[in-house]
């Protein structure tokens, strides 16, 4: 029978003792943790055991004896080491050796209580796969995708039995902690042994985490519930918040920092990851808006904004009166209907005017609520973005009741002659069953008929025209709106920290292992060296991408063309969670 024995390459140059791990005989695998070095008295090592069992939930073991020949040239060491095998049962029992001044191994698993066969009595075959302890402990294994990339002649290894390599190292934590600054009652060999990873900092960091936390937590708390009141709940003001990005944006905004300052500890690493990832989010958001904070406080640059909107408002509104006097004239050559064409030129100047004399009544407080609006960059360059973008639709808003007035009208039109042209085919809608039906009309109504269609497909291409060209200029403003929603998405919704640890440390997320064969020699142990596959960066992106209210499309192209066609009113860019009118 082969076993697979995973041995951490940290302890290969280890003294001789005992080696402690675990045992999983559903895979015939053992998972050597840790080397207890001389001299130690068993009933500390058995109650150590206990200890780490207890606060990492998994059962661990001495497993056998491991001798490491450089210095001890005779034999007395070897066969204390065997003894130890009556103290310490267990089933088999591993004897792992390196030999002096050389890099061979020996390696034999020996079942006391097994029937001899007539290959090797008593002894089974053992692979030894060498393996990064601090690697594995800190890697995250994905198993939905667990790749095996094997060499020529290197062993299979299932995903069962490479989850409990992993689960094994990483519930086994407190066993690297148990030996810290010597304190320890067993002197052990792990892959902490040459040092402890840490600083005078990151514990006082720790320290302060908790209380800051608390602080923090109980403040967002309140201001949560301050939020929920009933007073923001009422229609002017709810219909109000449901429309502004920027309202959206500092919900969410309170919900980042809420799972940032949490005091409960995160349940899986899945969770940890989401929180690290939120924290780098909003740190990248809040020095993003800081420096653009910076840049229009320096050289007085929210003045010069403030000067130069009016002429910029003064100049659209010029462009948009142009372009109505050229459709109240002859556009491209086309013979408008001229009563109709005037009606709604002089309909769409007047509301120009109106957006005009507001702009110029807003002219003195404009700087002032640039300023304030500027100081809201702290909370975040995506905060500041969603303002952006509220502001733009402030400013369009005379282009929106354009597109509104024009769909409008053209829809109407365009329902009038489905309507008529199914009287004369002899059908009717039928209202309550939801299908066309047949019907029988009499003259007048044929009659009748006939001239509001007539009617109506002669005043069709003024009506057309205005509503294409203001189609055109509604779907730009929507377009601009749309990139500034996707790049605040953007920041919101990339898992930042899971790249950079793919980027920095590949191996903390692991797509699965591959083995290199170190040395394979007949009356040898087969030795194979195990390293990390880490994660692709699509499946990063993937598995960590953090969930964003940001806006998306809601219509495909045809469902698009078909509104547009029909003179329905489109949102191409929506808020999430927002239901399609």
């Amino acid at each position: 029978m082969v076993l697979k024995a995973f041995f951490p390459t940290c302890c290969a140059s280890a003294d001789s003792g005992l080696l402690v791990g675990r045992w999983v005989p559903e895979q015939s695998s053992a998972v050597v943790l840790a080397v207890v070095h001389f001299p130690f008295i068993p009933i500390q090592v058995k109650e150590l055991l206990a200890q780490v069992q207890q606060a990492g939930r998994v059962g661990l073991a001495v497993l056998g004896t491991w001798c490491h020949r450089r210095q001890e040239p005779e034999e007395s060491l070897g066969h204390f080491l065997e003894g130890l095998g009556a103290i310490f049962s267990h089933e088999p029992w591993l004897q792992l050796c390196r030999e002096p001044g050389s890099k061979l191994w020996s390696c034999k698993a020996t079942r006391w209580q097994a029937p001899p066969g007539p290959a090797a009595p008593g002894e089974d075959q053992i692979m030894l796969i060498f393996y990064d302890q601090r690697k594995v402990l800190l890697s995250q294994l994905h198993p939905p995708a667990v790749l095996l990339d094997r060499q020529a002649g290197d062993a299979p290894a299932s995903v069962g039995d490479l989850a409990a390599v992993f689960d094994t190292v990483a519930r086994s934590e407190p066993l690297f902690q148990s030996d810290r600054f010597g304190e320890g009652p067993v002197r052990l060999s792990h892959w902490q042994s040459e040092g402890v990873e840490a600083s005078i900092l990151v514990e006082l960091a720790k320290w302060a985490a908790g209380p800051v936390c608390l602080l923090l937590a109980s403040l967002l708390s309140l201001i949560s519930a301050a939020s929920a009141c009933r007073v923001f709940r009422l229609w002017p003001l709810s219909f109000i918040w449901s429309k502004l990005s920027t309202c959206e944006q500092l919900r969410r905004r309170l919900e980042q920092l809420t799972l940032i300052f949490s005091t409960q500890k995160a349940r899986s690493p899945a969770q940890l990851m989401r929180k690290a990832n939120t924290l780098v989010s909003v740190l990248l958001d809040v020095t993003l808006g800081l420096l653009l904070l910076s840049w229009l406080h320096r050289k007085d640059r929210i003045g010069q904004l403030a000067d130069a909107l009016i002429p910029v408002a003064d100049h659209v509104a010029e462009e948009l009166q142009d372009l109505l006097q050229w459709l109240m004239g002859a556009p491209a050559g086309l013979k408008m209907n001229r009563a109709l064409d005037q009606v709604l030129g002089r309909f769409f100047l007047y509301h120009i005017h109106l957006w005009i004399s507001y702009i110029h009544l807003m002219a003195p407080f404009i700087e002032h609520i640039l300023w304030h609006v500027g100081l809201s960059a702290c909370l975040g360059l995506t905060v500041a973005l969603s303002i952006l973008s509220d502001t733009i639709a402030l400013l369009t808003f005379h282009i929106y009741c354009f597109y509104v007035y024009g769909a409008r009208l053209y829809c109407l039109k365009i329902c009038g002659l489905s309507s008529l042209w199914r009287l004369f085919r002899g059908k009717k809608w039928n209202v309550l069953r939801q299908r066309v039906d047949s019907c029988s009309y009499d003259l007048d109504q044929l009659f009748i008929g006939t001239l509001l269609f007539t009617m109506l497909v002669f005043l069709l291409p003024t009506t057309a025209l205005y509503y294409l060209v203001f189609t055109l200029l509604r779907l730009l403003v929507v377009t601009v709106q749309g990139l500034i929603h996707l790049l605040a998405d953007l920041i919101n919704s990339l898992p930042l920290y899971s790249l950079g640890l793919r980027l920095c440390r590949p191996y903390r997320l692991a797509a699965g292992v591959k083995f290199r064969v170190l040395e394979r020699e007949a009356g040898r142990p087969l030795r194979l060296l195990m390293q990390i596959n880490p994660l692709p960066y699509s499946r990063v992106l993937n598995t960590y991408r953090l969930p964003s209210c940001g806006c998306h499309p809601q219509h495909s192209w045809g469902s698009l063309c078909r509104k547009l066609f029909f003179g329905e009113l489109i949102y191409p860019w929506r808020q999430r969670g927002d239901k399609q009118d």
